[in-house]
């Protein structure tokens, strides 16, 4: 008989040091884009609202907010806030980062819906100068 004799190893034992680093590395990332998709349909959402288009249409469209920022007017990275819509009702709080070429400003949106849009707040808030433009004021 021979006392060289080792039972073969299963695939677990083999191959545990490589699988377990790539399981939770593989789990990491698929947490990583959940959180992702979720992130990138709240924000199209938001930014495909009438309530988001209207405020920036709204901004690109004020003179004197055109005046400190420059133009073009465009966003400026994440929105942040919440939008709600059920049928034809819904609310509205956003704070939307707005950039031109002379500066960096917070556009902020509070409405309610009924039919359409009813802004209760339109305004921006410039960075620079720290001054606050209602868009609201005729």
């Amino acid at each position: 008989m021979n006392d060289d004799y080792q039972p073969q190893k299963n695939w677990w034992d083999r191959n545990w040091k490589w699988f377990v680093p790539t399981g939770c590395l593989s789990l990491i990332i698929l947490f990583a884009l959940f959180i992702g998709g979720i992130f990138f349909g709240v924000t199209s959402m938001m930014k495909d609202s009438d309530a988001f288009k209207e405020s920036i249409a709204a901004v690109q469209h004020n003179k004197i907010v055109i005046e400190k920022l420059g133009n073009p007017i465009e966003t400026d990275g994440m929105i942040s806030g919440s939008i709600s819509t059920t049928n034809n009702t819904g609310n509205c709080d956003l704070q939307i980062p707005i950039k031109g070429p002379k500066g960096k400003a917070t556009l902020f949106v509070v409405a309610t819906k009924r039919g359409k849009w009813k802004y209760d707040q339109m305004s921006v808030y410039i960075e620079k100068t720290k001054e606050e433009i209602d868009l609201l004021q005729k």
